[in-house]
């Protein structure tokens, strides 16, 4: 198994690109939730994660619902600068998946109500916390994170 990386609605093709490198990098598996706001085929998005795509364990949703059925039984956080704790309070074990919002708007609010035991955030000065960090640098705070507490499984 492994950590898996969840993009609700991603909307930046470089972000997720990016992304998609770190997944393939440490193994971890990439969900992608539609609507999304590029095409998986777009240029841009390749350029941004290189050769890595062939190495991409990818699955992509029709709707955050379609994930929640399909995935009801697995651990879930919600990275959102609204979160209850820090990414650092949470044990991270294999398997965990770790939901982020798109860049302009993160999760529904609604969605962060009904899970709120389960939200995380990554600590940020109060003159910013208006506005989050970028969605490429998040995921791999937080993915490292978790991989650090496992003791980096498969990774050199």
């Amino acid at each position: 198994m492994s950590i898996h990386i969840v993009l609700v609605e991603p909307e930046i093709p470089p972000n997720t690109g990016n992304i998609a490198r770190s997944c393939a990098a440490t193994g971890a598996h990439l969900h992608l939730v539609k609507p999304l706001g590029f095409s998986i085929d777009d240029k841009s998005l390749k350029r941004a994660g290189l050769d890595y795509w062939p190495f991409v364990k990818l699955s992509v949703h029709e709707s955050l619902d379609d994930f929640l059925q399909e995935h009801d039984k697995q651990r879930m956080f919600l990275a959102t600068t609204k979160g209850q704790k820090t990414y650092a309070d949470v044990a991270f074990c294999d398997g965990d998946m770790i939901l982020f919002g798109k860049e302009t708007a993160g999760l529904p609010r609604d969605f962060i109500e009904l899970h709120r035991e389960n939200s995380i955030r990554i600590p940020m000065s109060e003159d910013t916390r208006l506005r989050s960090l970028n969605l490429a640098n998040s995921v791999n705070i937080i993915l490292f994170e978790a991989l650090r507490q496992m003791g980096f499984p498969n990774l050199k």
